[in-house]
């Protein structure tokens, strides 16, 4: 892919973060801190200005006030931070968007804003998981709005498109617990420009030219903490988990690769790092959803009595249909959904998984 010449963000810039949920929230809080840090450039952290944008007065009337959100406890926004309801103000001369929307809201979110996006301005998407509808992943949907409304630069180059993905359970984020995450872009300027933004003394970023990888690890690995959730709700134990997380790292990499991605990406801090985390941690949405449907609970009810989004039930969907496109053999993500979607029986479909032929072990 061609390499198309950039400019590097402002030494002051605003930044706008479409978003209030966890990760919003985070990225906000982050970008607002005055840590300085160093890039691997040498660029130092600059100043940032920081806008918060939501869509439910209620809710962001609350943040703005109390500076506190119910999704995200112990977690209090930095007073710099402008909280806004109206998108043409909080994107008036932004120099950065990040996108902190749900991926099955994402498309609608933009299709709103897109007359309000200046050219030449960037973004970096925080979400993950894969469009139903299209089967696009997140930096693809925003590119595709982007395109589809005359949003493109006017000189007929691409948008720069980034994501930031990795382990990233937000209630540790918030406490500024060390993690780490990968800047990912095709365009190396602009994956330097979020590793310098983003990085702090407690967050180390490192940069990956892989978008396609880095995406598609992130948006598979929620399939498959649903389930090593399922696991845990049938008490299977550690042994049965760790071997799930082996073999959904080989089934997500083999995918990846089939796709074009790089299978380095998926050995990486935005692979099995994410995985991991996302299998054990107690706070992952996805491996909380996958242990209810364990203990006997069902979707519907599960997911109405939560207040925040599984992005991996729907993108179990969309696996479906792109391993049915790529034909790629899937059995992990074919258990899920045989759990999510088609009344089978948590314990009926790891059976399924344990009968399946004894074969040498391969890894993507």
């Amino acid at each position: 892919m061609q390499h198309h010449p950039t400019n590097t963000l402002p030494d002051a810039p605003t930044v706008a973060v479409l978003g209030v949920g966890q990760m919003g929230l985070v990225c906000a809080g982050l970008l607002a801190s005055p840590e300085p840090s160093r890039a691997a450039s040498g660029r130092l952290k600059r100043p940032v200005n920081v806008r918060l944008w939501g869509h439910d007065t209620e809710e962001v009337g609350r943040i703005a006030q109390t500076r506190r959100s119910s999704r995200l406890a112990h977690f209090t926004l930095p007073g710099s931070v402008q909280v806004m309801l109206k998108e043409e103000a909080a994107l008036r001369d932004v120099s950065l968007i990040v996108s902190a929307v749900p991926v099955q809201y994402s498309r609608d979110v933009w299709m709103r804003i897109a007359p309000l996006v200046a050219a030449g301005v960037p973004v970096v998407s925080v979400a993950k998981g894969i469009e139903t509808t299209t089967l696009l992943r997140p930096t693809q949907i925003i590119a595709d709005v982007l395109r589809t409304t005359g949003r493109d630069d006017p000189d007929g180059r691409p948008r720069r498109l980034g994501c930031l993905s990795g382990p990233t359970i937000a209630a540790e984020l918030a406490r500024c617990l060390p993690a780490a995450m990968i800047a990912a872009s095709d365009d190396a300027a602009f994956a330097g420009d979020i590793q310098a933004l983003f990085g702090c003394s407690w967050l180390r970023v490192y940069t990956n030219p892989d978008l396609l990888g880095v995406e598609f690890a992130g948006a598979v690995k929620n399939v498959i903490a649903i389930a090593a959730g399922i696991v845990d709700g049938l008490q299977a134990g550690n042994n049965a988990k760790s071997a799930l997380l082996a073999r959904g790292l080989a089934e997500i990499s083999r995918f990846g690769v089939a796709m074009g991605a790089s299978p380095d990406t998926f050995f990486g801090i935005a692979g099995v790092g994410d995985l991991a985390t996302s299998c054990f941690s107690p706070e992952g949405r996805n491996r909380s959803c996958g242990e209810a449907m364990g203990k006997g609970r069902k979707l519907a009810e599960y997911l109405k009595s939560i207040p925040y989004v599984v992005e991996g039930v729907s993108t179990t969907k969309a696996v479906m249909a792109l391993a049915a496109k790529y034909k790629v053999e899937v059995p992990i993500t074919s258990a899920v959904h045989a759990v999510l979607f088609e009344g089978v029986d948590p314990i009926e479909a790891i059976g399924q998984l344990m009968a399946r032929e004894q074969k040498p072990e391969r890894v993507g």
